[in-house]
């Protein structure tokens, strides 16, 4: 198992969304939120994402394909 460090943006059509619910029922990862701040508009969080290899790379492309804006913090977290 292991765990990358996230910053994930929301778009707008995205903020009331259950997005991270979603990551933790289709796929195998835990979340760990850091930060995050929503409005009406926009919303970032900083995450950090756990799991298998294979149950990570779905996740993030899921992510993607939704329309989250997802960025790299640092490697991966011991």
């Amino acid at each position: 198992m292991r765990t990358q460090r996230l910053e994930l943006t929301f778009p707008e059509n995205l903020i009331k969304k259950p997005v991270i619910y979603q990551l933790v029922k289709e796929f195998d990862v835990v979340p760990n939120i850091r930060r995050a701040n929503v409005d009406e508009s926009y919303g970032w969080m900083v995450l950090e994402l756990s799991g298998e290899d294979a149950e990570l790379e779905k996740a993030l492309k899921h992510l993607h394909e939704i329309g989250v804006e997802v960025e790299y913090l640092d490697s991966f977290v011991e």
